[in-house]
Order: structure tokens, then sequence, then C-alpha cells
């Protein structure tokens, strides 16, 4: 897997990062979506740098000009809830792609720190020989994201894959090198060493879910 983490050179990115995980800044959950927004977009330019690109030819008021522009059809699946606003972001810069959406969430059994991954809903295109988004703000033990994954598999098989979340523990993207292809990328905004007992990613930022659009009544 190729792994783009962001963080690794300082830019504005800091800002967004440090604002959403600052626990006097991230109960504003408009500020804290519009950051999630934020860190879609700049991460949808950094994607936009290894796709594909044709020359056009561009007609300006005063000549011609020729134009490398981008040669994919892009869909874009985000995991409902917390992905919405990472999904606009993405959105932002990608207008054309199709969409999709899921859910995936944590059931948990008897013991709070054990679950199984839950897929109960699911829209999305045909994905044959197209380039797929796969969008997840908080990739903490990976479960989601692989079994995300399997459940698009019956509407086609990409020509590639791109992961696009926000924040990352080590051990979760271990886990998901090991169930993506080697040809899969993943762009992440930054990477903390590890999770709690419970699976959250620590020090992390707490449930991007909740800080976004409120908490959930779990039943």
């Amino acid at each position: 897997m190729h792994i783009h983490n962001l963080t690794e050179s300082n830019s504005i990115l800091n800002t967004f990062i440090s604002e959403m995980r600052d626990v006097t800044v991230q109960k504003d959950s408009m500020r804290f979506r519009r950051n999630i927004e934020r860190i879609g977009e700049i991460l949808g330019y950094e994607i936009s740098k290894v796709l594909n690109y044709k020359p056009s030819q561009i007609q300006t008021p005063l000549g011609m000009c020729e134009m490398n522009v981008m040669d994919n059809e892009i869909v874009l699946c985000s995991i409902l809830r917390a992905g919405v606003p990472l999904h606009n972001g993405l959105l932002t810069y990608f207008d054309n792609a199709q969409n999709a959406f899921i859910s995936a969430y944590r059931q948990h059994q008897k013991k709070p720190d054990s679950f199984e991954i839950i897929v109960e809903y699911l829209a999305c295109p045909n994905l044959e020989n197209k380039t797929l988004i796969l969008a997840d703000p908080m990739l903490a033990t990976g479960q989601s994201l692989v079994a995300t994954f399997e459940a698009l598999k019956p509407f086609g098989k990409p020509k590639d894959v791109h992961l696009a979340c926000v924040i990352g523990a080590q051990e979760g993207i271990a886990y998901i090198s090991k169930h993506f292809d080697q040809d899969t990328h993943l762009w992440i905004a930054t990477i903390d060493p590890n999770l709690n007992e419970k699976g959250y990613i620590m020090p992390g930022l707490g449930d991007a879910g909740d800080l976004a659009f409120g908490e959930k009544l779990q039943h």
C-alpha cells in the first residue's frame, strides 16, 4: 500500500487538525465540520496529482491553448455519518464525480471492547474500471474500511482505489495494508501511534460523528 501522510510536511493542515483535537474548539460543531471539509479539499488536491491526464484543446477569447485535463471516472464513496463533511470537501474538487454512500457502524458485544462492523445501507453506481475514492475520517481498527470495500465488490472492480482519511492509528493502517491490494493509495492527514482498549485512536480527537452532528442514541 502507498501511504501518504500529509503532516510529514508542515502546512496549514496542521491548524485544521489542531482545532479538531482541541477540546475547547471542537465543541463548535459547525467549525468542526468545516475543518473536516477543508481537510477533504486538501486530500482531494493531493490525490489529483497521481490521477491520469490527457491533452485537451481549450478555446480562449484570444486563441487556442493546450492543457492537460483529468481523465479519470471517479466514484466518491463515503461512510456515514462522519464521512459527510469529508465527502463534501472532496466533492469541491472532484465536482463531476459519481457518488456512493454506505453505513458502517460498530455493534458492541457483551464486552465493551468487542464489536463487529455492521453495514445496513448502500447506494452505489457501477464501479467497473473507475477510480474509487473511499472516504472515512477515522481510521481506527481499519475494520470499517475493509467491511465497506467488501460490500462494494458486487458493483464492479475499480481500476484503482484511493482511501481518504483525516486521522488514523498505526494498528489500523497495518490492518488495512493486509486487506487491500498493494497498489492502493492511503491519503491521510495525520497518524497517531495506537488505539486504546476500546479501539479508539489515541490521542485522537473523540467521536467524529458526534462532534460533527451531535450525540447518538445506542440500541
